[in-house]
């Protein structure tokens, strides 16, 4: 399909993805580089954005939830690409066969997930590979205190006996995104005494990990064996205080356009969309971006995310509606249906970028990528396509 025939569309520089991961790699120095693509590459499309990542130099990948992890392994697999494939989020009942089988990693957080993933190694007749997560602080997924040392003595057991391979150790950080937070250095020394209590039980994982994007670009204190970018891979940046994408040597992978669907002159004094909280102030035109929050567009950027249209920047226009938004153009402007409007791009080109929207929308840029909706199509360009 013509991309001049639809009415908003999710382009991906998938060579722009290949550009940051070497980015992170080189700032991540002897440690190895996993590029997180869960959530379907944060909105930019799981397996072009995967091959990308290995194109750039992630020697592992990184998914969530195990569905996203048995469509990745496969796909790999059929375009000739073998690098282990993690996956941590699961829930009790889940069937632990096939990810064994596929030579899946999965993350074991308790001591029922163990069990399950025990009973599909030997029900499939493999051994299981395993990262065990510990909580070091965040207060979210992973094992602490006395629930630790169960999962450790049974995990401890579970190698003895060859039913697993223990190949990693990780955790996660609370505020990586503020590198001066004592909880930073308080995780890390945490995550240190957990690696010697591994260790004295006789357990030695082959990757340590704990660095997500911004300890990998802030904290080369925390890369340990292995890190974990996963905005950063995309082009965004995780510490926006910080500094810009640019700031570290990456670049917007996605930018998200619409064609107009309208454009007509208004008077001054006529309010625009549901509830009339945005009025014109003189008269003016009007366009129509065929956007909304059932693509994903947030709502609570309403009469504040800004859109470009011919080198000019707006905001939008009254209420965000579940289908389309308005922008208030001006009198002189020469807009017609069917131009471009750029919601969000690169912003070292000058266009809005997905931060801006996350300004707008009180909220992160991680959101403002990965709630885009399935009506959005992922429309590949560069060279890397």
């Amino acid at each position: 399909m013509s991309t001049q025939a639809l009415p908003a569309r999710a382009e991906v520089d998938l060579g722009a993805i290949r550009g940051n991961v070497s980015a992170l790699a080189e700032r991540a120095g002897s440690a190895e580089v996993m590029a997180v693509v869960k959530a379907d590459a944060y909105g930019h499309g799981l397996v072009p954005s995967a091959l990308a990542a290995v194109r750039g130099g992630a020697t592992w990948l990184g998914v969530a939830q195990l569905p996203e992890a048995l469509e990745l392994r496969r796909a790999l697999r059929g375009a000739g690409v073998e690098v282990p494939v993690l996956s941590w989020l699961h829930v009790p009942g889940q069937d632990f066969g096939p990810a064994v089988s596929e030579g899946v990693d999965l993350g074991v957080a308790s001591t029922w997930a163990l069990d399950e993933v025990l009973a599909a190694a030997a029900a499939t007749g493999s051994t299981a590979r395993i990262h065990v997560k510990v909580d070091t602080g965040l207060g979210r997924n992973g094992a602490w205190d006395a629930d630790l040392e169960a999962l450790l003595a049974g995990v401890a057991k579970a190698q003895a006996e060859g039913a697993v391979e223990v190949v990693g150790l990780f955790s996660h950080f609370a505020y990586a995104d503020a590198p001066q937070h004592p909880t930073v250095r308080g995780q890390q020394e945490r995550f240190d005494g957990i690696i010697a209590q591994f260790e004295r039980a006789g357990v030695r994982p082959q990757v340590r990990h704990l660095a997500n994007s911004a300890a990998t670009l802030t904290n080369p204190s925390a890369h340990y064996d292995l890190v974990r970018p996963g905005v950063s891979v995309y082009g965004l940046s995780p510490v926006p205080d910080l500094g810009a994408p640019e700031d570290f040597g990456l670049r917007e992978a996605m930018r998200l356009v619409a064609n107009l669907s309208l454009v007509k002159d208004a008077p001054a004094g006529q309010g625009i969309s549901y509830g009339h909280t945005y009025t014109t102030s003189t008269d003016t035109r009007l366009g129509l971006v065929p956007m909304g929050y059932a693509d994903g567009i947030p709502r609570h950027a309403s009469n504040a995310g800004p859109v470009q249209v011919a080198g000019q920047r707006y905001s939008v226009a009254g209420r965000v509606c579940m289908d389309q938004f308005v922008l208030d153009l001006g009198a002189q402007s020469p807009a017609a249906a069917g131009d471009e409007a750029v919601l969000f791009g690169v912003g070292a080109e000058g266009e809005p970028t997905a931060q801006d929207w996350a300004v707008a929308a009180d909220t992160i840029n991680y959101e403002v990528v990965t709630r885009l909706g399935a009506r959005v199509p992922r429309v590949y360009v560069g060279a890397d396509a």
